[in-house]
C-alpha cells in the first residue's frame, strides 16, 4: 500500500477514500458549491485536499461515470494530471454537457475520482528511423469503425 501524505484544507470534508474494496478510483469531494449552466457551463471546483504524491508516481483525476451518464457532467481536461511535485489544493474543472438542464454541485458532493499510478521517466534518443510495425503510419481512425 502506497502512503500518500495529505493535508485537509477543509477538515469538515472526509479524507478521500475508496468506495469499495478493489476500487481503483478514490472519490474527491467538492469543497464549495457551484452551478454548471446547461450546454457547456464550467466551474473550477476545489476538493479541499493537498497531497504529496511520491516521486515515481502521478495522480490522474477522472470523471465519475454516474455524473456523466445521468447528468452529462464530466471533466474538461480528462484525465487531469497531478505531478509528484505539485503541492497546492487539488481542484477539478467540471463541465455540463446537458443541452437543457443546469447542474448544481453542493459542498461535499463526490465530483471526480483520483487514480494514483506509477509512472516512468524517459529519455529520448534520436534515431534515423523507427522499427517497423504492422500498423505503421496509420493515424487516427485508421483501423475503421
Amino acid at each position: 500500500m502506497l502512503e500518500v501524505p495529505i493535508i485537509r484544507v477543509d477538515p469538515d470534508l472526509p479524507v478521500p477514500g475508496y468506495a469499495r474494496p478493489g476500487d481503483a478510483g478514490i472519490d474527491l469531494h467538492a469543497r464549495t458549491a457551484a452551478v454548471l449552466a446547461a450546454s457547456g457551463g464550467r466551474a473550477l471546483v476545489p476538493t479541499g485536499i493537498r497531497l504529496a504524491i511520491p516521486e515515481g508516481f502521478a495522480g490522474f483525476v477522472q470523471p465519475r461515470s454516474g455524473l456523466a451518464l445521468r447528468h452529462g457532467v464530466t471533466l474538461v481536461n480528462t484525465p487531469g494530471l497531478i505531478d509528484s511535485g505539485y503541492r497546492d489544493e487539488l481542484a477539478v474543472i467540471l463541465i455540463n454537457t446537458d443541452p437543457a438542464d443546469e447542474f448544481v454541485i453542493r459542498r461535499g458532493d463526490r465530483v471526480a475520482q483520483l487514480v494514483v499510478q506509477r509512472v516512468e521517466q524517459v529519455s529520448f534518443v534520436e534515431v534515423p528511423e523507427l522499427v517497423e510495425t504492422a500498423r505503421g503510419l496509420g493515424g487516427f481512425g485508421h483501423t475503421g469503425r
